[in-house]
């Protein structure tokens, strides 16, 4: 198993005040002879439920010494669990979960609406201080 980010207590705590129920902590995504983690930062993911729809998040923390690094890294994973789960599980919708100052010093910049437009994400803004969800992103 993979060792849990530093956000991942964070991040279930805000999705359980949004009025998720974790239901998978982490998520395994196995693939032929694979098994894979959409993990929370590095490491872990939660799978969610809420009025029946499901979400598979992953956490990445952008904590590395380049923000473009750390978004070639977040956007490599991202589209390789989007993949998978369209395959084994297409009714859970893949969300990717940044921390706040993340989100306003890279995926908020030219580059980073570029990039989510161009690859669709769906992203998860969250305070890490105040374990709370602040924007969902389609």
């Amino acid at each position: 198993m993979p060792k849990r980010d530093r956000y991942h207590t964070a991040v279930k705590q805000a999705l359980i005040k949004d009025g998720w129920t974790i239901t998978h902590d982490p998520l395994t995504l196995s693939f032929g002879v694979h098994n894979l983690y959409v993990d929370f930062g590095a490491e872990r993911v939660l799978g969610a439920e809420r009025d029946g729809e499901q979400i598979a998040v992953e956490i990445k923390s952008f904590v590395g010494q380049s923000e473009v690094a750390d978004m070639e890294q977040a956007l490599g994973q991202y589209l390789l669990y989007r993949s998978l789960l369209q395959r084994n599980d297409p009714s859970r919708c893949l969300m990717l979960a940044v921390p706040l100052d993340a989100f306003d010093t890279i995926l908020s910049t030219e580059l980073g609406r570029a990039v989510r437009e161009d690859y669709a994400l769906a992203i998860l803004v969250f305070d890490a201080d105040q374990e709370v969800i602040r924007q969902w992103l389609p």
